[in-house]
Formats: structure tokens, sequence, C-alpha cells
């Protein structure tokens, strides 16, 4: 593996890039490789989970919410006698 020198690094690209790499627990050079790497299409791309269910309302209802869809559906709940004869 080589080694490169980049100069011209000025004063707001170098704040951006320490902030980043403290940001994220790494170092400088962690950022510019992955940077590097992203601008270049080398960088992997990480598979999306998509989800087709529900899943991220979970929890997401208040009390009122909650009663408010009850009420709805409650139809639903019902037994038609006539369709089960």
């Amino acid at each position: 593996m080589g080694v490169i020198t980049i100069r011209g690094i000025d004063n707001e690209i170098a704040k951006v890039l320490k902030e980043k790499a403290k940001k994220e627990g790494t170092s400088i050079n962690t950022i510019l490789l992955k940077t590097i790497r992203g601008a270049l299409g080398l960088e992997k791309k990480k598979r999306a989970i998509v989800y087709d269910d529900l899943d991220y309302l979970a929890g997401t209802w208040n009390e009122k919410d909650y009663l408010e869809f009850q009420k709805k559906i409650a139809d639903f709940e019902a037994i038609d006698e006539k369709m089960w004869k």
C-alpha cells in the first residue's frame, strides 16, 4: 500500500475532517479514506433493509389514538349471525 501526501488542505477542510473524525470516534486518515472511496465509487454499499410491515409504528400511539382506532374498528369485531347459519 502506498503513501500519498495531500497538499493544499485549508483550515475549513481540516476543521471539518477533525470534527467528523471526533464525531465518529476514528482517525482523520480513516475519514479521508472513506471519503475518497465513496467519491470514487469504491465504497461498499450497505444493504438497506426494507420492511413492508408496520413495526415503525409500534409504541407511537397515545391513549387517545388507541381509543379512536378501537372505535373505528369495532364493526369488524361484530359477527353477522345471518352469514354463519
